[in-house]
């Protein structure tokens, strides 16, 4: 669409200034093959932000060992939650934007992006602005921020505006972990499940990404943010399950160094070893279900803990596309866009 403003002849069509968002979770490979993964791996665990060890050290363990190693395994696990839309985790993402534009109208215009591997930010970003977005929230669906997170995303933005001689104008999303809107929405989701559970849990595992104990001390506030959300989602559960045990834990250990703790495996194990039969388990710092929640834990924790003598497990969805989770992103995005909407 052109601007009705009288332009001098033979004048480049203007576009109508527009609102862009952005949704940006952390990525996939393109297709559940060894190549693929591989490919994927290797701009992944490229990253300084992901990988924080000298490069010249960490070049030569990726190369010379990851790549040729993990690459089929985790093909393997991508091929036993692969879907006819893909990827769980972009099908998902694609969702997320397609039900947001729907409720945004006219408003914006709603895009997504992973931050490694396709469709890029980069492409993304480039995309909206040929849209005629001169305004664009960029919003990282990470409740939790994190270096190699929420931070990487953004350095992928800057790498992306670098480029470009007419940027639009930027705002970002914020970590949401605390936020009343994000703590309602797992709450009334976390409790629709459990309720529609042909079985009473004894735990509630709540299990978030694990990350290097040393990033903890180098100052990120992943870890402190992790427990706050663990807290107060545990706190707005109490009054519906008052006899529920809930217990916060970190899943995706890599690697030899010391990650945050307790582990999610060893978890998984010690309660059923001790006499747990009834458990579930959620994943509070995901926004979307991929293969840490659907094979790691959905799959792997199932084993795990059955195999320890539980009886009885469930892994309970993200917020995915449900109505909690969606009114709580449309609330996000409403309260980060004011001044550039009514």
């Amino acid at each position: 669409m052109t601007t009705s403003a009288i332009l001098p002849p033979n004048h480049p069509p203007v576009k109508t200034p527009k609102l862009g968002v952005l949704l940006v979770n952390l990525g996939t490979p393109d297709a559940p093959t060894t190549g693929a993964v591989r490919r994927y791996l290797k701009e992944f665990l490229s990253d300084p932000r992901v990988v924080e060890i000298p490069k010249a050290v960490w070049w030569l363990i990726l190369n010379g060992i990851i790549l040729n190693v993990r690459p089929r395994k985790s093909a393997h696990a991508y091929q036993q939650v692969w879907t006819p839309d893909g990827s769980p985790l972009a099908a998902i993402t694609k969702a997320q934007a397609a039900a947001l534009q729907e409720r945004m109208g006219d408003r914006a215009t709603v895009s997504w992006a992973m931050r490694y591997g396709n469709p890029s930010i980069g492409d993304q970003l480039e995309a909206l602005k040929n849209a005629g977005c001169d305004r664009v929230l960029f919003a990282p669906l990470y409740p939790q921020y994190s270096g190699a997170t929420t931070a990487t995303a953004i350095d992928a933005l800057g790498a992306k505006l670098a480029k470009m001689r007419w940027q639009a104008a930027i705002r970002t999303l914020p970590p949401y972990y605390d936020d009343p809107l994000h703590i309602e929405a797992l709450r009334a989701d976390t409790a629709r499940q459990l309720k529609a559970l042909d079985f009473e849990p004894e735990v509630l595992l709540l299990s978030f990404h694990g990350m290097p104990e040393r990033t903890l001390h180098l100052g990120d506030p992943y870890h402190c943010q992790c427990r706050k959300t663990a807290r107060l989602l545990g706190e707005a559960l109490r009054g519906e399950f008052p006899n529920l045990r809930i217990e916060t834990t970190f899943q995706s250990r890599f690697g030899r160094a010391k990650w945050l703790e307790p582990a999610t495996d060893d978890v998984l194990a010690a309660e059923g070893a001790k006499g747990t039969r009834r458990l579930a388990i959620a994943a509070p710092g995901f926004s979307a279900d991929c293969l840490e929640t659907l094979e790691e834990l959905a799959i792997r924790g199932r084993e795990q803990f059955e195999e320890a003598g539980g009886t009885h497990f469930a892994a309970l969805d993200c917020l995915n596309t449900s109505a909690a989770g969606m009114d709580m992103l449309e609330a996000l995005v409403r309260r980060e866009l004011k001044g550039w909407t009514d």
